[in-house]
């Protein structure tokens, strides 16, 4: 004699929904990057950082970037009100989040991420 089988009713399984797309963030607008950038005198790792990003403002900005260059040794309190520590610094204003880079800007790569810019920069070394 063989045992009864047994009948297993199945149950209802909940999948969970798949997560959300992230939708592509919409394009900036005109006229509203604003780049501060602080300097420490004129010596040549300071002129190299202000030669960077003005290449970078021409190339990817064009007319939508106010670049504005401050020497901390020129406007000491302008320097301290910023909080900056290390030159070169560059803070991105707007668009907002507003944001720090610090330190060595000739691989300007990374900053043209930041903005949302094309990855293929090219500035000329």
């Amino acid at each position: 004699m063989k045992p009864a089988a047994k009948t297993v009713k199945a149950k209802k399984v909940s999948r969970p929904k798949p997560p959300a797309q992230k939708k592509a963030p919409p394009p900036r607008p005109a006229g509203q990057y604003i780049l501060r950038l602080f300097v420490a005198g004129a010596t040549a790792r300071s002129h190299q950082a202000v030669l960077r990003v003005r290449e970078l403002c021409e190339a990817q900005l064009h007319d939508n970037c106010t670049l504005e260059v401050v020497d901390i040794y020129q406007q000491p309190a302008l320097a301290r009100t910023n909080q900056i520590v290390a030159t070169p610094t560059l803070i991105i204003e707007l668009p907002k989040p507003a944001r720090r880079f610090i330190g060595n800007l000739t691989n300007i790569t990374g900053l043209a991420v930041e903005l949302n810019l094309s990855t293929k920069v090219k500035v000329a070394l």
